[in-house]
């Protein structure tokens, strides 16, 4: 209830300054209020004069983009994290360059990435990619390093072989926390994209927001970043059910 009324207030606040700023200048559009954004709204859900729906072609191009660039930063980040948790010579090589990484800030590497990859989807798959895999690779390497040697011990007496600890218990007891790290990275990973989109895209959330941006039709951007904020909230919310599905022992069954 507190949670449904703290939204309450974030609309009652909007429709408040919408209105007091409709007083002074009923033609405005930066604060559009209810009426404009319904307006804003039938414009990019409507079929235009190409036979397009915006709503429909940039949902598709932002999804692809984005799945796309983050399966493979989930991939190659804990491949990496792993590899580097469970072998001495392998952390020794990629710990100074995943160090590197971490530190480059991608929105201000855009122009590398254009000339390294180009403008095509393979530079938003990079951006991307590339963007979450240190953060997830120095989670998974944490969470390793962090396990009771006792544990591991014991999987060994009992026989277990080196895939085997690193299956039966390196995994189970890392998964959660890497689903805590993909969680945080939804938003950065988001970010990457949209700025790549604002900057070269022809189609997309970003472009889009971009474009109107520029024509002030703010009764268009703002419910973009609304479905922007929703996608996010939507994939956190399905982590959060995956690791409480899956990973039981690490955090309460979602209520």
């Amino acid at each position: 209830m507190l949670g449904v009324l703290s939204v309450l207030i974030l609309l009652a606040g909007y429709t408040f300054v919408s209105h007091r700023q409709h007083q002074i200048n009923p033609e405005d559009t930066t604060i559009p209020n209810w009426s404009q954004l319904s307006e804003g709204v039938k414009k990019f859900t409507q079929i235009n004069r190409k036979g397009e729906r915006w709503i429909v072609e940039d949902s598709i191009a932002t999804g692809r983009r984005f799945f796309y660039g983050i399966g493979l930063g989930l991939v190659c980040g804990f491949l990496t994290g792993v590899l580097m948790g469970c072998f001495s010579p392998v952390e020794a090589f990629l710990q100074p360059p995943i160090a590197l990484l971490a530190k480059v800030p991608q929105t201000a590497a855009l122009a590398v990435y254009f000339v390294a990859f180009g403008t095509g989807m393979s530079m938003y798959v990079a951006m991307i990619s590339l963007g979450i895999i240190p953060a997830l690779a120095v989670t998974v390497y944490l969470a390793i390093k962090d396990l009771p040697s006792e544990m591991i011990d014991k999987a060994y007496t009992l026989g277990a072989s080196h895939f085997e600890v690193v299956l039966e218990v390196i995994l189970k007891q890392v998964l959660p926390k890497f689903i805590d790290a993909v969680r945080l990275a939804i938003g950065p990973a988001i970010v990457f994209l949209i700025a790549a989109e604002m900057v070269v895209g022809d189609v997309g959330f970003g472009y889009r927001i971009r474009l109107q941006f520029k024509l002030t039709n703010m009764n268009v951007v703002y419910p973009y970043l609304v479905m922007l904020a929703s996608f996010g909230f939507a994939l956190d919310y399905g982590l959060r059910f995956l690791q409480a599905k899956f990973c039981p022992w690490y955090q309460r069954d979602l209520k």
